[in-house]
């Protein structure tokens, strides 16, 4: 990477000065080492008026499998290495300069709350709104910053009017507790909640498209649909779907959980009005950190979880009023999203997918025949999130051999039109511990688990 850019890219420039964080000098050397990596390897030429972090396809795509580039990032993380964690869907470690900052900023909200916490520290979250908002790509004042998904997608679920009979239209695909959150509004309100269901894994994104569209009716209100899937990894048509639902005047909330920073995208390439995600996943923030996209015409009519302040009927802030919480979580989230611009978005997708095909492909060509990946390869929905099945092999049995015997985590899932197990790689993740992986999942199909 260009050295400029890289470190303007770190120090965030267009930050304010007095409310940038700091950062710890070893991680800063680890990201330096890479970036003289991509440096000496012309990978970041970018387009006029790009910006920094994101560069062309083929450079990105020469990088994946760079270990000279991907191995001082590895190093920018504290680990317990006796375990191969290959679940970071649930939640990822966060690099230790990210944890520095959250460490730094609870020790100082400690001495005096009420003035380090509430009057020095709160205000940055300001800072953290607009670069969020920047990387996404909508207006600052659309941006309100959570503690997770499931916060931002029930405040949209509990906050919209709806009344009995109306229709609101979901995949059984969805998150469960985004299903669970829905069923508490049938149970309290009398809507009509309808399950569409499509396979996995999908090429054909009018397929999904067209199992949306045939559940809609005149008495639709609303259709929530999950970006990425948090079981297959299977990416779905936003675009299309939401313009299909805008066309026949329904709302559509988009589940963003496991789709920010783990590939790029922005607002308009989705063309939606409501977007929540987590940032404790792929953008390597600290746990309990989100957002909440929320299009500023559709404030107004959308209801905050916890009741807002009189004058907040318009501001994107009335979704953040929780009551006392820590500001560090949410400040470091500046950290992590600066680590997540100096790896480079597009650098860091392709090595998310050369991660997962080389354990997938792996199975699928010496797993005599019985391996089943679930997750479209070689094709644009599908990403870092992989997951595969063996045919005879129990997979949550399988996943506790792997856990109990072998130190390796992942995740065993049951759906009742599919089973087998999620693996998330990170860019942590080493060659070594991926193909430890594969070899043991090869060792259970050839002599089985005791």
């Amino acid at each position: 990477m260009d050295r400029r850019l890289f470190v303007a890219a770190l120090a965030g420039t267009s930050a304010l000065p007095a409310l940038s964080p700091r950062f710890a000098p070893g991680a800063v050397r680890r990201l330096l080492d890479a970036a003289e990596v991509a440096r000496s390897r012309g990978g970041t030429v970018t387009d006029a008026g790009a910006v920094p972090w994101r560069g062309s396809a083929a450079a990105d795509a020469a990088f994946a499998g760079d270990e000279d580039f991907w191995e001082p990032v590895q190093r920018a993380f504290d680990l317990d290495r006796t375990w191969i964690n290959l679940n970071n869907g649930g939640c990822s470690p966060a690099p230790s300069h990210v944890m520095a900052q959250l460490e730094r900023d609870l020790r100082f909200s400690n001495e005096l709350p009420v003035i380090h916490m509430w009057q020095t520290l709160e205000p940055r979250i300001e800072v953290v709104r607009r670069e969020l908002a920047r990387e996404f790509g909508c207006d600052p004042e659309e941006m309100a910053i959570t503690r997770n998904a499931s916060e931002a997608l029930e405040t949209l679920i509990f906050g919209l009017d709806l009344t009995a009979g109306d229709e609101v239209v979901i995949s059984n695909q969805n998150y469960g507790r985004m299903i669970s959150a829905w069923k508490q509004r049938v149970k309290r309100n009398g809507i009509v909640l309808k399950e569409v269901a499509f396979p996995v894994p999908c090429t054909s994104p009018q397929q999904i498209v067209d199992a949306f569209a045939a559940a809609i009716t005149p008495r639709t209100r609303v259709m929530e649909i999950t970006h990425i899937t948090n079981l297959t990894g299977q990416i779905l048509p936003v675009k299309e779907l939401v313009a299909m639902a805008r066309a026949r005047n329904v709302e559509t909330f988009v589940d963003g959980a496991h789709a920010f920073a783990q590939f790029p995208f922005t607002r308009d390439e989705l063309g939606c009005d409501y977007y929540g995600t987590s940032l404790h996943k792929w953008l390597l923030a600290p746990i309990g950190t989100g957002f909440l996209y929320v299009r500023r015409n559709k404030i107004p009519a959308l209801w905050p979880l916890m009741a807002g302040n009189p004058g907040q009927e318009n501001d994107i802030r009335k979704y953040e009023e929780i009551g006392t919480h820590p500001a560090a979580n949410h400040n470091a989230i500046s950290v992590a999203l600066t680590f997540h611009r100096a790896l480079g978005a597009g650098r860091k997708q392709a090595r998310l997918a050369y991660l997962r095909d080389r354990w997938a492909k792996r199975l699928l060509a010496e797993g005599q025949g019985r391996v089943k990946i679930l997750t479209p390869l070689d094709s644009p929905w599908g990403a870092g999130l992989g997951f595969f099945a063996v045919d005879g092999l129990d997979p949550h049995k399988l996943g506790a051999w792997l856990v109990g015997q072998h130190r390796v985590v992942q995740t065993p899932i049951t759906h009742p039109e599919f089973s087998g197990i999620r693996v998330t790689p990170n860019v942590y993740t080493t060659l070594d511990e991926v193909d430890r992986f594969s070899e043991l999942v090869l060792t259970a199909i050839r002599k089985g688990i005791a």
